[in-house]
């Protein structure tokens, strides 16, 4: 079973600060399921503005770190680099639950498995826990082009 630290995960992603939303990913089967892990922290840039009076991590940043752990998936089953071209990934379509706040103080771990990869794209099933508690559910659709 593979791991991914900080620095790997950014070869693997087109993001940058302030939007990184993985901090590991402490177990990954390539083309089949990982598991990501964020820390949350008071600190991060989008708690100046949800919500300055009690912060709570927003839904979109939850589905963004879920995105995320989708790509790793994705990229680590595929040879990705085609004629040197960088791949560029599409959201497609979002089917969330929300059912408890995310807060600073939290390590969102974020588990995805593979419903269906495509050469393309790929559908997968994602869910988010604080401790032992379902935060988070999510179905998403992602596609792939290159630059």
């Amino acid at each position: 079973m593979m791991q991914l630290d900080f620095e790997s995960i950014k070869k693997f992603l087109p993001h940058r600060f302030p939007f990184i939303m993985l901090d590991r990913v402490v177990e990954l089967e390539p083309g089949k399921r990982a598991v990501g892990i964020k820390n949350i922290s008071g600190n991060d840039i989008l708690f100046l503005g949800h919500f300055p009076e009690r912060a709570i991590m927003p839904g979109v940043a939850i589905i963004e770190a879920m995105a995320q752990t989708a790509i790793i998936l994705f990229a680590t089953a595929h040879d990705e680099e085609k004629e040197g071209k960088k791949p560029l990934y599409y959201l497609g379509s979002v089917k969330a639950r929300f059912l408890h706040p995310v807060v600073p103080g939290d390590q969102l771990k974020i588990t995805v498995k593979n419903i269906r990869l495509l050469p393309q794209g790929a559908f997968v099933k994602a869910e988010a826990m604080v401790n032992e508690e379902k935060m988070s559910e999510a179905d998403l659709v992602f596609s792939l082009q290159h630059d």
